[in-house]
């Protein structure tokens, strides 16, 4: 019998992606056999060479998809990324190497590419650090009460001009793509979405065992352009003769504040809806400050979200932009191997250069802790005082601070 090391790890061939799917769904705990349909559908997102599979003797073991990705850095720069995901690895054969192996593999893959970083949302907070990602966004759930918004129930459209249009599914594809463009230009931590995504999120692709379809309402301003889009479901709960239906927002994205504001208004107006439950937010969203009373808004839930593996410092330091100027000496750990070293950063409102270096450091720190920074949404201080930033240099964790922070949290809308 072949030992778990001696496991063969190897981009699949077409032929096997059925065994590879078969796989997949068993280390998520979902139904291990996919109908054709299914596969038919899911067989788009096979990339020669970026589907990784362990195999013990014909059997699939242990399963791991990249793809090519943009992610949105500070200032709206699209940086190339090696999106990470189907990761499993089946319950006969954990605790044998197969992660490690299959991710050294993709990520000296990515870098050998030049992808600059790669991302992931992760299952389970513990794993992936020993890879060298740090959480970089974070999310939040909210549940709006609805009657305590104090919001008036009797709402018949946006005060500011604009309009709120049920639309369909073909709408959506047709004018949710531009959006999204216009969206992930200025929101640090987007990422890209690919036709397939539009396909998937409106029925024309069934991947999953089972589709809702959703409703849709678009907003457009008082010029006619579309500023914003809800994908929501809705349950059928009754009490005692009285509705207490639940909106459930698949997702939402607004590229200004009013449509921001009229959108959540509006699925607080829907008759026998009494209460919404927003899906993932950034961490500071304006929802409950839309409302008259933000205490309608409960925060159910904040956790990590994108996780970010910088792959090339260099690169990844020079596509953001610094809401200040300064100089500062980084020395980065990678037990990876793939961006450590010492690097001098200069920024300033102007632009930012960053080249290896031999001067004195002002921090050390791994190159996880550097993810989680380089989208502006942690802070250096609250890493020193954890222990996971080390300051070289008396007050350099608030330098640090001052150049890298955003006066906003980056957010990703997206799971993948």
């Amino acid at each position: 019998m072949t030992r778990h090391d001696e496991l063969p790890v190897r981009p699949i061939t077409e032929a096997e992606f059925a065994d590879w799917q078969r796989a997949m769904s068993v280390g998520f705990l979902q139904r291990p056999t996919l109908s054709e349909e299914q596969l038919d559908a899911r067989r788009a997102q096979f990339v020669p060479g970026r589907l990784l599979g362990a195999f013990d003797g014909e059997r699939c073991v242990a399963t791991f998809r990249s793809f090519a990705q943009e992610v949105t850095a500070v200032g709206g720069a699209f940086v190339p990324a090696d999106a990470v995901s189907n990761v499993t690895v089946s319950p006969t054969h954990r605790r044998r190497g197969l992660l490690s192996r299959m991710m050294t593999r993709d990520l000296a893959a990515a870098k050998e590419r030049g992808d600059v970083v790669a991302t992931l949302i992760a299952a389970e907070y513990p794993i992936y650090g020993r890879y060298g990602f740090g959480p970089a966004t974070w999310a939040a759930e909210w549940t709006v009460d609805v009657p305590r918004t104090g919001l008036d129930r009797r709402w018949s459209g946006p005060q500011d001009g604009g309009r709120i249009d049920l639309v369909d599914a073909e709408d959506v594809r047709k004018l949710g793509p531009d959006l999204h463009e216009r969206l992930r230009r200025a929101q640090p931590g987007a990422v890209s979405r690919n036709e397939l995504w539009w396909r998937i999120n409106t029925g024309a692709a069934r991947v999953g065992s089972s589709w809702t379809e959703p409703y849709y309402a678009l907003y457009r301003s008082a010029t006619g352009e579309v500023e914003g889009l809800v994908s929501y479901e809705s349950d059928d709960t009754w009490h005692g003769k009285q509705p207490q239906n639940t909106a459930d927002v698949n997702w939402l994205i607004a590229v200004t504040p009013a449509a921001e504001r009229a959108l959540w208004h509006f699925l607080c107006s829907i008759d026998w809806i009494t209460q919404v439950k927003s899906g993932w937010r950034a961490p500071d969203d304006l929802l409950p400050l839309f409302l008259p009373d933000p205490r309608a808004a409960r925060l159910t839930m904040q956790a990590d979200w994108l996780w970010v593996r910088l792959l090339d410092v260099v690169r990844a330091l020079e596509a953001r932009t610094y809401e200040g100027s300064g100089s500062l000496v980084l020395e980065v750990v990678d037990a990876g191997g793939l961006a450590g070293g010492r690097y001098r950063l200069e920024a300033s409102e102007q632009g930012a250069s960053c080249v290896p270096s031999t001067r004195s450091a002002d921090l050390t720190l791994d190159v996880g802790d550097l993810a989680a920074l380089w989208l502006g949404g942690e802070s250096v201080v609250r890493l020193a005082a954890l222990g996971r930033v080390r300051e070289e240099r008396a007050g350099a964790a608030r330098s640090a601070d001052a150049l890298l922070r955003t006066s906003r949290r980056p957010w990703c809308p997206d799971l993948f």
